[in-house]
Order: C-alpha cells, then sequence, then structure tokens
C-alpha cells in the first residue's frame, strides 16, 4: 500500500485547521471602496471560517494577515527584498509568518516573487515549507508548488511528490450565477491539509495579480 496523502504534507500553520475528509471553502472578494478589500472565506454551511485583511485594511503595501473567524490572528505575510550580489539586482520574497504558544512570530513558509522572471520555472511557482521534515520522505527541505492560471481560476497546489493537496475552481453553479466574476470562487483542500497555509498562498496570488488584497 502506497503512502496515504494524510502523510504529504504536516499542518504548517496549524494542525486545528485540517479536515479528516475533502473541503470545500468559497472565496469572496470584498470591494475595495466599501471596507478596504481583501476577501472572506466560508465553508459549505456558508459560515466564515477565514479572513484575509490585504492593503486596504492593514495601510501597508506588501502586508497581508489571514485571521479565523474569531479574528485572531493566523499568518502574518509580508513581502520582504533580499539583494543577490553575484546577480547586481533584487529577488523579492514572501514570507509567512506563524505563531508559537507564547505569540511569538515563527517563519512558516517562503514564496518567491514570480514577477521575478528568471525565478518561474515551467510556469510554477515553488513555495519553500519550514519547519519539522515531512515523516513519509527523508527530504529535509520540504516545498509545494503552484501550478497552472490563478487568474483564470484554475490552478493546483502539489506537494514535492507532484501529487495535488488543494485546487482553485470556479464551479459550473458559480460561472451561472455569477458569470464572468472572479469575486467568488472555490478553493478545495484535500483531506489532512492545513487549510490555513493554503489560504495564505491564495491569499498572496491575490496580491501578485493585483486583485483585492492589493492597494
Amino acid at each position: 500500500m502506497g503512502a496515504r496523502s494524510s502523510q504529504t504534507v504536516d499542518p504548517v500553520v496549524s494542525r486545528r485547521y485540517s479536515s479528516e475528509s475533502e473541503v470545500v471553502l468559497v472565496v469572496r472578494r470584498r470591494p475595495q471602496m466599501v471596507n478596504g478589500g481583501g476577501f472572506v472565506v466560508s465553508n459549505s454551511k456558508q459560515q466564515i471560517v477565514f479572513r484575509v485583511d490585504g492593503c486596504g485594511v492593514l495601510g501597508t503595501k506588501g502586508k497581508l494577515l489571514l485571521t479565523n473567524s474569531d479574528g485572531d490572528d493566523l499568518l502574518l505575510i509580508r513581502k520582504m527584498g533580499g539583494i543577490v550580489q553575484a546577480l547586481n539586482m533584487v529577488h523579492k520574497k514572501w514570507k509567512g509568518f506563524g505563531y508559537d504558544k507564547e505569540g511569538a512570530e515563527k517563519l512558516a513558509f517562503t514564496l518567491k516573487d514570480p514577477k521575478d522572471s528568471c525565478l518561474v520555472q515551467n510556469g510554477s511557482i515553488r513555495i519553500s515549507v519550514h519547519g519539522k521534515p515531512n515523516i513519509s520522505s527523508n527530504r529535509s527541505n520540504k516545498y509545494v508548488e503552484i501550478k497552472g492560471s490563478f487568474t483564470d481560476r484554475d490552478c493546483n497546489i502539489m506537494d514535492s511528490d507532484g501529487r495535488a493537496i488543494a485546487q482553485v475552481r470556479r464551479e459550473k453553479e458559480i460561472e451561472e450565477m455569477v458569470g464572468n466574476n472572479k469575486d467568488l470562487y472555490n478553493v478545495i483542500v484535500k483531506a489532512k491539509v492545513d487549510q490555513s497555509f493554503i489560504l495564505g498562498l491564495i491569499a498572496i496570488l491575490d496580491y501578485i495579480h493585483g486583485e483585492s488584497t492589493i492597494c
């Protein structure tokens, strides 16, 4: 019997936000002019489970905040610049910080900004995941990849073994309801995958593509 999908990705932000079965989340973008932008995430019962505040709310470019339904901070995401002296240029990265039991920030993942085109390979974006090594792998450096088109709401988030751990889709019923409006779409998260981590990546994609979280 092969390795179970539950072992592909350990919780990155919190084990609390992993489910025993696949979860379909609905992302609804908030209008920038009305309440500062960002988006809210609901479950199948239409209950809000996450919120993402971007520049319009926080007042700081390159900064995103993921909270739960109670308003507790889960993930702070910052865009950071780093000088690569050998190439004499600046490469920008996104870093996601969770919180330990004392409330101190801890690095959870790093994503290289795909606007630095030389860092993009085969149209995919690679995210380095920090923390304990994966129990199902001998690799000490874990990563996931985003493949496809976020703009078209058609992309997959893959683990290091090439298996999908989440998908961004616009289901037929949503298309029939809102047409070409991209303010409403689904994020399908596989069983035992950290949903808060996945939504942190979605927040960065939203910002990179100049959507609801950017000023």
